[in-house]
Formats: C-alpha cells, structure tokens, sequence
C-alpha cells in the first residue's frame, strides 16, 4: 500500500492480530459491516497513530489494545499484499497479539499473510 512504511505495516499487523478474535463475535452479532474506503483508510490512520510504540519495541498500550479490537478485519487485509506479507515475522505478530490477551486463530489467511 502507498505511502505505509514499515511502522505502519507492523502496526497494522497488530491491529489486525487483535482484529480477528473479536471477528467472530460481531460477525454473530452484527454480521458483516461495510466500510467505505474512506472509513477504512481512516480506521488504519487512527490504529498505526495509536499503536505505533509497538514498533519500537514497547507493549501495547490499553489504548492499542481497544483500537484493535474497534478495527474492521475487512479495512486491513488488503495491505497484506505479497510484498507486505514477506516483510512480516509471524512469530513476533502472534507474541504482540498475546502480549494484549487475544489468540490468534490457526491456519487464518488475511491477504497474503498467514497464520499457522
């Protein structure tokens, strides 16, 4: 994606870890939601803004933690383009996403990263 440097890619990744375990309780609530791109793009600002110290090495703060789980799975998947994905440490992903008390699904695919 334009303009998402590595800070970004990182921090969208834990948004996204965070994300999805809270996917499927609004998918049985809710259903489905549909964002605008205008939406999504917003909704990527606002987690790489309030998540970014993960980047630099400190937890997830309780804001970062309540921002992913505000986050569409649906407005961050497409930034995981093959490219993106390999730029990724899974293993490191999958620790941020515990460090904020969520477990990431086995065999999950968003975009072109994937979780064993």
């Amino acid at each position: 994606m334009k303009g998402l440097g590595s800070e970004g890619v990182w921090t969208l990744v834990m948004v996204l870890g965070l994300a999805l375990v809270a996917l499927s309780e609004v998918r049985a609530v809710h259903g489905a939601a549909r964002l605008s791109p205008t939406q999504c793009k917003e909704e990527r600002r606002l987690a790489v803004n309030t998540c970014k110290p993960i980047v630099f090495g400190q937890p997830p703060s309780p804001g970062c933690c309540e921002r992913v789980r505000l986050s569409h799975y649906q407005c961050v998947c497409p930034v995981f383009t093959p490219r993106v994905a390999n730029l990724i440490n899974v293993n490191k992903a999958i620790k941020l996403f515990q460090s904020c008390g969520r477990r990431v699904p086995h065999h999950f695919k968003c975009g072109s990263l994937y979780f064993p």
